[in-house]
């Protein structure tokens, strides 16, 4: 069973096909660029938990102070870890993500692990998405009250349609629903900051905050920062289209690197706004803050605002998943993890195979409603794969330090340190908050060797990750 091995490629050997890796029918087109990296990681950061962390968050502290401290330092994560995957994507420019970082730093069954725990995540936030627009869009169109799970089915279906028609067509998709919820949360912030606030002094959620805060601060900081981080999410979804870049070296940065800086910029004055038009302590005592914001802005209309917003944001983050999950399941059965057929790609570009797989098992979870209690299963495997980063940062600089790195992380080793410190600070918490749920799904962890040894034993060996870098030409 060959591991990971030391040594460089070439440019030459990233444009040829290797004697271990299958033949599929098609493949990947390169035709993404700056714009597409810039809507992918947009669709998946401003999502509907900016509609309500503002208020949990505020609930766990003390001040308008600590509150804005903490979304700066939830950013900090968020682009540290950026920084991470940015230097691994140009230097892996490969279909599958985290998959294929952990397989070159630590062999086959560390990829493996690392891509079934991608893979087990996917389908699961799909079905939250899906479920979520389907609620919203019931809520603010009365004529269709009632079939919320009928609209989630019907979105899963659409999307995956549209995907179907190839890349092109998935990625004006994603730009159009990245750029019009990008403009609505923007509206809504500068219509903020353009009028006096009405807002009643306050006092209503003295005794909450108290009651939350009152375990102490270290901890309430702790807390939001988790709801903070959560909502942070997304920051990592360019690192699934390198192979389909036209220049990954020079478009990943630039896309990744700003886009993440503009989101927290964008999230800080989402805060600053809320704190303008309401009281701390109405702020705190709020279920969705940017709805009881918008009822001051925009009076009677406001709750229909927020629902489009609310809209656009699930909408956009569900394409941007069904746009990438495909691309796990393709670098994965490419590499001979998984039956050939499920690598295989249409004209347009579109892994259609994986496409249909992840499609039909988010709206299984749909339609079951078990995704509910997945939710919590996924928390903890998408921490692990935040762990999974700076890990393998680490070890390919160490044991690789020839390869080809277009674009090096700022501040080696400080910043992957920071970002591998505060992803290891998560999981305890999450294992700590949730010991159940994180106690059986390390069991699903410890069950994928027997799983990796079958796969080993009954098919043909895969290549190594250092002779597997594939990159077809159009």
């Amino acid at each position: 069973m060959p591991l990971a091995t030391g040594g460089g490629y070439n440019d030459a050997h990233l444009m040829s096909r290797t004697n271990d890796t299958p033949r599929t029918s098609g493949h990947l087109l390169r035709m993404l660029g700056v714009g597409f990296g810039v809507a992918v990681i947009i669709g998946g950061v401003i999502g509907s938990g900016i509609l309500r962390a503002p208020g949990l968050v505020a609930a766990q502290l003390r001040s308008p102070t600590l509150v804005l401290a903490v979304w700066l330092v939830g950013g900090l994560y968020a682009f540290c870890c950026t920084l991470c995957v940015t230097e691994l994507g140009t230097m892996l420019p490969r279909a599958g993500g985290w998959y294929v970082f952990s397989r070159r730093a630590f062999g086959d069954y560390g990829g493996f692990l690392v891509g079934c725990l991608d893979l087990m995540v996917q389908p699961v936030a799909n079905a939250y998405l899906a479920v979520a627009f389907g609620d919203f869009a019931a809520e603010c169109f009365p004529a269709v009250h009632g079939h919320a799970k009928l609209l989630a089915i019907a979105s899963v279906i659409v999307l995956t349609g549209l995907n179907w028609l190839g890349l092109r067509e998935g990625s004006a998709t994603q730009m159009v629903t990245s750029l019009a919820k990008t403009v609505a949360l923007i509206a809504f912030v500068a219509a903020c900051f353009m009028i006096s606030p009405r807002v009643a002094s306050g006092g209503v959620a003295s005794a909450a905050i108290q009651a939350t805060t009152s375990g102490g601060l270290v901890l309430a900081m702790l807390v939001a920062l988790q709801f903070v981080i959560v909502t942070y999410d997304g920051w990592y979804f360019g690192i699934y289209f390198t192979e389909e870049d036209q220049d990954p070296a020079r478009n990943l940065p630039r896309s990744s690197v700003g886009t993440v800086l503009a989101c927290i910029a964008i999230y800080i004055l989402v805060n600053l706004a809320l704190l303008h038009i309401l009281t701390f302590n109405k702020l705190a005592a709020s279920t969705v803050p940017m709805a009881d914001a918008a009822a001051v802005v925009f009076g009677a209309r406001g709750g229909q605002f927020i629902l489009i917003l609310a809209m656009l944001s699930t909408i956009s983050a569900l394409n941007a998943s069904l746009l990438f999950a495909p691309r796990i399941l393709f670098g994965m059965a490419r590499d001979g993890w998984l039956p050939s057929w499920v690598a295989s790609v249409n004209a347009g570009g579109t892994p259609t195979a994986a496409l249909l797989l992840v499609a039909l098992a988010s709206i299984a979870l749909v339609l079951s409603g078990g995704y509910e209690k997945l939710i919590a299963l996924a928390s903890f495997l998408l921490v692990a794969l935040y762990v999974s980063g700076p890990c393998a940062l680490f070890a390919l600089r160490r044991r690789e330090p020839n390869l080809p790195r277009p674009f090096k992380a700022w501040g080696y080793p400080w910043t992957p340190l920071f970002a591998l410190l505060a992803s290891v600070a998560f999981l305890v918490a999450t294992i700590i908050g949730d010991f159940k749920d994180a106690l059986f799904t390390l069991g699903l962890i410890v069950l994928s060797y027997p799983l990796y040894y079958f796969v080993i034993k009954t098919k043909r060996v895969p290549a190594r990750p250092g002779d597997a870098i594939v990159v077809q030409p159009e």
